[in-house]
């Protein structure tokens, strides 16, 4: 398998963040910047943990579509996925890491930063 030259996705987001420090306006996280990952990460920033089923619920998607969401950002590092059993109900449960919060909050400030920068462009 051939290995990419590009840094991986958590260190990405740490350079966008930078660029924004620095005063120039970085590339979005395209990985949370996703309607569905947008609303897995905000979901899990505001709770412990949550449930597949709950995730399912609050976003209104399919399994397959939250299967497919989750699963990138899981490979990124911004959510863990713990599977076990209640009795005999698998039960998939879902927390954002410690990246997961970083990465959350680094977009939240860029989009806060592109707002302020339309809004002081239209006065």
């Amino acid at each position: 398998m051939a290995r990419s030259n590009r840094a991986p996705r958590g260190e990405a987001a740490v350079q966008r963040a930078e660029k924004l420090q620095a005063g120039k306006v970085p590339d979005l996280d395209r990985l949370i910047h996703e309607r569905i990952r947008l609303g897995i990460v905000s979901a899990l920033a505001a709770n412990e943990s949550l449930s597949f089923s709950d995730l399912k619920q609050l976003l209104e998607t399919t399994d397959g579509n939250l299967s497919v969401h989750a699963r990138k950002l899981e490979e990124a590092g911004y959510i863990s996925c713990r599977k076990h059993f209640e009795g005999r109900t698998p039960k998939t449960e879902f927390r954002i890491t410690a990246l997961g919060r970083k990465a959350f909050h680094q977009y939240l400030n860029h989009m806060e930063a592109l707002v302020r920068a339309m809004r002081s462009h239209s006065s």
